[in-house]
């Protein structure tokens, strides 16, 4: 049977076996697809010795997307401007092919909820492998993007890795609630941090907040995330979580491994019955 995994720390949250799953069902591809939790310091290793045990392909999560990126051998072109991978397949050669289909992905799901525009103003939380995966398409589409991290030094090599493209720059996060930054006006906030899968919520001015505004975060769960359960508290009504960029980038990873499509409209409706 066909063998697919997903690596990161921590997984234990993750639906992206089931999702697979009910991929392969539609589809009627009998494969695998197993959870791999791995150490910071061992994923490496972890995913070399899968390839070489008879794995196909896997999707990689935090914290690992910038080092999957190394381990690669090709890279599509996704992947190769992202400077993060996501998805990997071992080809024929036995060489390694790395993809990022978590822009792709969560690009996909914004217009599904018509969130977006191609002169959509985006205000981008994080600075870390998830936030820089879902960059490329986003400018590529036309919007304008603004990253704020706690560490602006992050921030800023986000900046220079796109080569300072006119639609990317950052702010130091102090300066949101500054003149005359504080007068800009954002479509939508995405949190690409990890303060939702801690528990926490990121520190920004409420002065960046409106009622029109689209407020979507890059976690999921069951419930509404610390940071969307925030943006309702300050009277946003547009919220929405990662799933539907969960499957949308898993259909992608999954056409990458078979060559097929699968419907995630379906899918998304069984995940949320799952709910």
């Amino acid at each position: 049977m066909k063998l697919f995994a997903l690596f990161g720390n921590p997984i234990e949250h993750s639906k992206s076996h089931i999702i697979h799953k009910l991929f392969a069902k539609q589809i009627g591809i009998e494969q695998k697809y197993i959870k791999i939790k791995v150490s910071t310091n061992s994923f490496s290793t972890s995913i070399i010795n899968f390839f070489k045990n008879g794995g196909l392909g896997a999707n990689i999560t935090v914290p690992f997307k910038r080092e999957a990126y190394q381990i690669c051998d090709l890279l599509t072109n996704r992947a190769k401007f992202s400077g993060v991978v996501n998805t990997m397949k071992i080809l024929n050669d036995h060489k390694i092919l790395g993809d990022n289909t978590d822009g792709i992905g969560l690009l996909q799901d914004l217009q599904n909820l018509k969130y977006i525009t191609s002169k959509s103003n985006i205000l981008l939380l994080g600075a870390g492998g998830a936030a820089q995966g879902i960059i490329y398409p986003l400018i590529k589409f036309g919007c304008k993007i603004t990253i704020v991290n706690r560490t602006y030094q992050n921030a800023k090599n986000i900046i220079q890795h796109f080569k300072k493209n006119k639609n990317i720059n950052c702010l130091k996060i102090e300066n949101l609630s500054k003149y005359p930054y504080n007068k800009t006006y954002y479509d939508i906030i995405i949190n690409a941090t990890s303060s939702s899968m801690k528990g926490d919520i990121i520190n920004i001015p409420i002065s960046v907040i409106n009622s029109n505004i689209f407020c979507y975060d890059l976690f999921y769960n069951n419930n509404n995330t610390p940071f969307l359960k925030w943006c309702i508290s300050q009277g946003v009504k547009n919220i929405s979580d990662g799933i539907g960029m969960l499957i949308e980038q898993a259909a992608y990873s999954f056409y990458l491994w078979h060559d097929i499509m699968p419907d995630t409209k379906k899918v998304l409706m069984n995940i949320k019955k799952i709910n």
